[in-house]
């Protein structure tokens, strides 16, 4: 079996040092100011994107598209049900047959295992644009957005996650332990972040399980939250509406928080549910921003991984 060098490839926020992502940050906010101006740089000029889609998307498929066409490079969007993964062809073997034609590739699919897979396999770097376990871009865009917001070192932040200890909980985590900053998550019970990514922050940085969302929220800078079921939990759609019933981030919450606190949400949101209306649309939701940051950060790993 091959070696997998995660330096090469984007599978985690914790296969990075916080240099390297400082810089990505740093780079997207810059690929940001830039954007439109005359004679823009496409340093991946001549070169090709293979994007793996097992599950359906708005922001990541519009973002990598638009992002890697302004860096010059040819996005070739790849549903799985086109090609032969979805007709059993192994990971092992796309991995080996998409390196001879493509660039990078990036994939949005159910198992972090299949994800590695194909890094270990292929012979292009490989980014994770969503896996059931980690959702590192979104977190890099998130990451971007308080930078942008709260003008702060981001160690120096602290942040409450409401709801579902799921890929977007996994990957807060991950960030934690490479910023330093403090992180509070208010989970139902039963629905905990995996306990491996969970003690992994906490040898780095103060990571706290608490009851409420007030609890959790109170003092912090960034208060962040997801839909109550992910794609692929489709069937506890009823179970999970009862056990989340008192985990929605509204007025009360976001009064618990520090002044001058941001809303962040992944997208897309159930109004009412995970989230009220009054505080998505209201002055202290970034969530536009935060998801425009996801084609700014994602060129600049494009261009870091591919250039």
């Amino acid at each position: 079996m091959p070696e997998l060098n995660r330096q090469e490839h984007f599978l985690a926020l914790a296969d990075w040092s916080r240099d390297r992502l400082e810089e990505m940050i740093e780079r997207g906010i810059e690929l940001k100011r830039r954007r439109g101006e005359p004679g823009a740089e496409q340093p991946l000029a001549g070169q090709s994107l293979g994007m793996i889609f097992a599950k359906s998307s708005t922001r990541t498929r519009v973002s990598f598209e638009v992002g890697a066409s302004e860096l010059g490079a040819s996005p070739l969007f790849l549903s799985k049900q086109d090609i032969q993964l979805g007709r059993g062809e192994p990971i092992s073997d796309t991995a080996r047959v998409l390196s001879r034609y493509v660039h990078g590739i990036m994939i949005r699919t159910f198992e972090q295992s299949d994800l590695e897979e194909l890094a270990r396999y292929g012979s292009v770097p490989v980014i994770n644009g969503l896996t059931d376990r980690f959702h590192p871009c979104q977190v890099l865009a998130d990451l971007m957005t308080a930078r942008e917001s709260l003008g702060a070192d981001l160690s120096g932040i602290s942040v409450a996650w409401i709801g579902d200890g799921n890929n977007m909980a996994h990957s807060w985590l991950n960030a934690a332990a490479r910023f330093g900053f403090r992180l509070r998550l208010a989970c139902p019970e039963g629905y905990e972040p995996d306990g491996d990514v969970l003690e992994a922050a906490r040898e780095e940085t103060v990571v706290e399980l608490v009851g409420e969302p007030e609890e959790a929220a109170s003092g912090v800078n960034v208060v962040t939250t997801d839909v109550w079921a992910s794609m692929g939990d489709e069937g506890e759609v009823q179970e999970r509406r009862r056990a989340f019933e008192g985990y929605r981030v509204d007025g009360d919450v976001m009064q618990a928080a520090a002044e001058g606190a941001i809303f962040l949400h992944c997208l897309p949101a159930h109004r009412g549910e995970e989230v009220t209306a009054e505080v998505i649309d209201g002055p202290a939701s970034r969530v536009w921003d935060e998801a425009e940051n996801r084609l700014h950060v994602q060129k600049a790993l494009l261009a870091e991984l591919m250039g």
